[in-house]
């Protein structure tokens, strides 16, 4: 197909302009029409070879027949707004970003885990965690709960069947022994992997022990019905949901029950936008043969991105964690104006992860456990001061 498309500067490219770090990368090469992603229509894509995209743009076949779109491109990991059978009818391309925002979730995680623990009055390490779905979200969220002591058990049937069940635990074990569930599987409606209200009533009900659940994956992974009458029931002790059945239109009374309530932001840092960015803007490259320079991208500084912790301070690694990113600030606002779902989203100021911030006065068995999450820790002790030894 590629030795039919006519390369030339006058290609043309429809942009979602809320896509972070894109305005400007491609304008050299072509003729870049930035413009909301809900409000991107057939008429739009007559004449264009390309769209960079996100998960507000839904390319359906009615949205995309007769038109002369060649590539798709969506800034996202998920790819469920995008019909890929008909794509793979007409020929077109489409790319996604998998992995992009990995870490950044596998940080709100482990700070939706402090925030339990300190309003509990439990320290991780006492706690059992079951991640079910362990792609490159789980992985990133199963490093960072070994880091903070957990005791991990992992439930990924499909990896499990490639790769053997040594490394994974059935579904009964996880609802027999877990204290935390966080949720990372792919959203999958049908089939044997079928994850669509995964959390039912029927699986809340056999679960062990009264649990504390997580979802950062899909809203309909879990059965919000279910949910709230599992939290009614004692069931789930408190729940920590960033993602949410019909969103922007969210359950009310669920989020009065949640204890950690977010809208759909878990994977917003800087970090992961640019790292979004800049897969689906080198996979377009090499498509069209544009013959791009490497793509490099300025992150923002965090307005604070220096910690001094206290030497005698016995939560050195959750003050840390907790400064680099509290999901309570934004929990606070979703409480407050659950109407504005959608808003706080397009507006939401991108934090940074770990690497970007530097922590003082820890102890070097502090230190070591600190880099390992990506902070960037002194080489030699500093003093309550400040003052630097190097």
């Amino acid at each position: 197909m590629r030795s039919e498309i006519k390369i030339s500067y006058f290609m043309k490219i429809v942009a979602d302009c809320k896509i972070p770090f894109l305005e400007g990368l491609l304008d050299p090469y072509a003729e870049v029409v930035y413009m909301p992603g809900k409000e991107i229509r057939k008429e739009n894509l007559l004449d264009a070879d390309a769209m960079i995209i996100r998960t507000r743009t839904f390319c359906t076949s009615e949205l995309l027949d007769g038109t002369n779109i060649k590539f798709i491109g969506t800034a996202t990991t998920g790819y469920d707004h995008i019909d890929t059978d008909f794509c793979k009818a007409r020929n077109i391309r489409w790319v996604n970003a998998p992995g992009c925002n990995a870490r950044a979730v596998a940080q709100y995680v482990s700070s939706a885990i402090l925030c339990l623990s300190k309003k509990h009055g439990f320290h991780p390490s006492e706690k059992t965690i079951g991640i079910i779905g362990v792609g490159q979200v789980g992985q990133k969220v199963e490093r960072c709960a070994r880091l903070l002591g957990m005791k991990v058990l992992l439930y990924d049937p499909p990896r499990a069947r490639d790769e053997g069940d040594k490394n994974f635990n059935s579904l009964e074990q996880i609802q027999a022994e877990c204290d935390i569930l966080t949720f990372h599987p792919i959203l999958e409606k049908e089939g044997p992997d079928k994850t669509y209200h995964m959390a039912d009533t029927h699986f809340l009900n056999k679960l062990k022990k009264s649990v504390f659940l997580i979802n950062t994956a899909r809203g309909s992974i879990i059965d919000t019905e279910a949910l709230k009458q599992a939290i009614k029931d004692g069931k789930v002790i408190d729940c920590v949901l960033d993602c949410w059945e019909n969103e922007p239109n969210i359950d009310e009374d669920l989020l009065k029950s949640a204890f950690i309530a977010t809208p759909h932001i878990a994977g917003y840092s800087s970090d992961s936008k640019a790292h979004a960015t800049r897969t689906v803007v080198e996979q377009l490259n090499t498509f069209f043969d544009l013959r791009m320079p490497r793509i490099t991208l300025e992150l923002p500084v965090p307005e604070e991105p220096i910690l001094k912790i206290h030497k005698n301070s016995p939560h050195k690694i959750a003050s840390a964690l907790l400064y680099a990113y509290d999901p309570l600030k934004d929990t606070e606002f979703l409480k407050k104006n659950r109407d504005k779902f959608d808003e706080y989203r397009e507006q939401y100021q991108l934090r940074r992860e770990y690497k970007a911030f530097r922590i003082l006065n820890s102890k070097e068995e502090d230190a070591e456990i600190l880099r390992a999450f990506g902070f960037q820790t002194p080489p030699r002790a500093t003093d309550i001061s400040g003052n630097e030894s190097f």
